[in-house]
C-alpha cells in the first residue's frame, strides 16, 4: 500500500514591501512521502516570495508537467510557473516555452555548486528564467520552523525575506544566480 502525502495547514500573512503586497493566506500544503520539511518551506518561502491572490501550488513531486507552484490568468495562460530545488535543465526550457515567467528557488549546498555550473550557460539563453540561491543554513533554519499547524508571518523588503513565527523566525538572503531580462513587475 502506497504511502499517503502529510497535510500541513498554514495561516501565512505576507508583507511584501517592494509589491506594495499585504494579505493574509489560508493554506494547505501536502508533503509527498518522499518530500523533506526542508523542501516543504522552501517550497513555502517560494510562495510568500511571490503570493498573489491567483498563485496555487502544483500537484507536486509526483506530476512532471507542473511546477511546485503557479498563477494563471483568467484565460489559462501561465503567467509564473516556480519550480523548487535542481530541475533538469530541458524541463526549465519546457517551463520557459510555457510560461511567461519562470523562477526557480534552488537549494542544496554542493549538490546546487554542481548543478549551475553544469547547467548555466543553458539556462542563460531563457530571458523569461529567473534563478534564486537559498544557503544551506537558511533551508535548515527553515525546516526548523516546519509543524503540522503553522501560523507564519513572511516580510519580504528588497532582496530578503524574514519568515516566522511567534517562537522562531530566520531571515533569507535571496541570492540571484540569475535574473530575467526586462521588467520584473508582476
Amino acid at each position: 500500500m502506497a504511502l499517503g502525502s502529510t497535510i500541513y495547514k498554514v495561516e501565512l500573512s505576507v508583507a511584501d514591501i517592494g509589491r506594495s503586497y499585504y494579505a493574509d493566506h489560508a493554506l494547505a500544503l501536502a508533503r509527498h512521502p518522499s518530500e523533506t520539511e526542508e523542501r516543504l518551506m522552501v517550497r513555502l518561502l517560494a510562495f510568500a516570495l511571490h503570493a498573489h491572490a491567483d498563485l496555487r501550488f502544483g500537484r507536486g513531486i509526483s506530476t512532471d508537467d507542473e511546477p511546485d507552484l503557479w498563477q494563471k490568468d483568467p484565460t489559462g495562460v501561465i503567467d509564473l510557473w516556480i519550480d523548487v530545488g535542481l530541475p533538469d535543465e530541458r524541463a526549465i526550457r519546457k517551463a520557459c516555452g510555457r510560461a511567461s515567467r519562470v523562477v526557480v528557488l534552488a537549494y542544496g549546498g554542493r549538490k546546487l555548486d554542481m548543478w549551475w555550473h553544469q547547467n548555466a550557460a543553458a539556462l542563460a539563453r531563457n530571458k523569461n528564467l529567473e534563478i534564486l540561491a537559498v544557503s544551506p543554513e537558511e533551508a535548515s533554519q527553515l525546516a526548523a520552523l516546519a509543524g503540522r499547524s503553522m501560523r507564519l508571518s513572511c516580510t519580504v523588503q528588497e532582496d530578503s525575506a524574514w519568515i516566522g513565527s511567534d517562537q522562531a523566525g530566520c531571515r533569507v538572503e535571496m541570492q540571484y544566480l540569475m535574473r530575467a531580462a526586462g521588467d520584473r513587475e508582476e
